[in-house]
């Protein structure tokens, strides 16, 4: 049966492997984003040892390895104390803001870290941040996504990167969300998938 108009020929793209020419992000998997942090994700904790096999995947292969972090003033705009949503969270230089304790972050990982202008929110890690000319300088074309939280960060991330022209693969079993509203995750991940992004198994991916 051929594939219909809706479905298009994007669903049936193989993943692909990562190589030379991919990079692993870990997005946002710090202390207030996991539980008993300020901002905490459902579950969030629950990915770092899916998250720490892709990375020591990369780190065996001397692929690049990306950690993106919040790295907010303390008078950010997005804090409820400014008018924001959000509770006081990654502040810069508190516990709440450092990577998660049980995150391996090896050695030539390079960090970035965004929302630092205290006026301007940035859930993409490519918003006012060096992270697409590090990929340019990597010859990076293909970027594995990880992180926290699917419907924020890592969708508008994602998005972004589709954007900028790099292939994309969403490490589904890597990722976890907020759900503020019901739903938020589910149309997140097809709002991902219509910009084309592809979606794995981070487990699979590990063992192929």
């Amino acid at each position: 049966m051929k594939p219909s108009k809706k479905t298009g020929s994007r669903a049936f793209q193989k993943v692909p492997q990562p190589d030379g020419k991919s990079a692993l992000l870990l997005g946002d998997i710090q202390v207030d984003f996991c539980p008993g942090g300020t901002l905490a994700v459902p579950g969030g904790d629950a990915i770092i040892p899916i998250v720490n096999d892709c990375v020591r995947f990369f780190h065996s292969r001397r692929f690049p390895i990306i950690a993106a972090r919040d790295w907010h003033p303390r008078n950010h705009c997005s804090f409820r104390e400014q008018g924001g949503p959000w509770p006081v969270h990654c502040v810069q230089m508190s516990r709440g803001a450092q990577f998660h304790p049980d995150l391996i972050i090896p050695p030539g990982t390079s960090v970035v870290s965004k929302a630092t202008n205290p006026a301007k929110e940035a859930y993409s890690s490519f918003e006012g941040t060096t992270l697409e000319e590090r990929l340019r300088e990597m010859d990076i074309q293909t970027l594995f996504v990880t992180g926290l939280a699917t419907d924020y960060c890592v969708k508008n991330t994602v998005l972004d990167a589709r954007r900028l022209g790099f292939r994309v693969v969403v490490l589904e079993d890597a990722i976890r969300g907020i759900d503020a509203s019901p739903g938020d995750c589910e149309r997140a991940i097809e709002d991902m998938k219509a910009a084309g992004a592809l979606f794995a198994k981070a487990a699979d991916l590990v063992r192929a």
